[in-house]
């Protein structure tokens, strides 16, 4: 068997490297470890960094020539993974790669389709950014709302699931508006969902967070969209 992590990556010149690392030392019994990266038309030198890695036999990596954001870039990962088991893996170091064998044994033992790596169920966590912590839950609850789920955290990056998942899945979404566009899409196929604590290591814009006010909103639309129009 073999899980295929999947790293989208916009201008993460500084942590690419580390990550890729991390998740290299992750070892799970009896599964086998692709990374699938693609870098969304970085302009601060993460593509040379990558470039060094393109010889590894257990590294893919993909180039988009213009900047398209984070949706766009998992679905060329999508498309090129080789692995029962899914894990998408943000380039930064908010989420940790020891975690795996967490997110995954849910899948593993038969009881889920999909795994969220919840922030909110009591794993350790970097204090930060109360309006953060206000938005998401608005958009979880307007998400659980919509879709019938009772979620705690719709916006984590951490997701794992089958590889038949995104066969019945197909994010449309360009940018940040693929995290409640996929949580629709389950909730729609009836995908059996399960959550799991995580730790979670939040960084700052100066440190690179890009994330904003706006991508909220958007979300709200993206939300509605995928309930009523989609």
């Amino acid at each position: 068997m073999k899980l295929s992590v999947v790293i989208p990556a916009y201008n993460e010149k500084g942590t690419i490297g580390e990550i890729i690392a991390r998740v290299r030392e992750v070892k799970i019994d009896g599964i086998d470890k692709e990374l699938v990266i693609v870098d969304d038309a970085s302009t601060d030198g993460t593509r040379e960094v990558l470039k060094r890695y393109e010889n590894d036999k257990d590294i893919r990596v993909f180039y988009h020539e213009k900047n398209q954001g984070k949706g766009a870039a998992l679905q060329t990962a999508f498309g090129q993974v080789q692995g029962e088991y899914v894990v998408i893996q943000d380039a930064d170091l908010e989420y940790d790669p020891k975690e795996y064998p967490k997110l995954l044994e849910p899948i593993l033992d038969g009881r889920a389709d999909v795994v969220y790596g919840s922030r909110f169920l009591g794993g350790p966590h970097r204090v930060f950014f109360y309006w953060h912590y206000v938005g998401n839950r608005f958009l979880t609850t307007l998400s659980n709302m919509l879709s019938d789920v009772n979620l705690t955290d719709m916006e984590t990056c951490y997701k794992a699931f089958r590889r038949e998942v995104f066969g019945k899945v197909k994010i449309r979404s360009k940018r940040f508006g693929c995290e409640p566009e996929f949580t629709m899409k389950v909730a729609k196929y009836r995908f059996r969902i399960y959550e799991v604590p995580i730790s979670y290591s939040g960084r700052g814009y100066a440190e690179g967070k890009k994330i904003t006010w706006k991508d909220g909103l958007k979300a709200i639309f993206t939300l509605l969209w995928f309930r009523f129009f989609d």
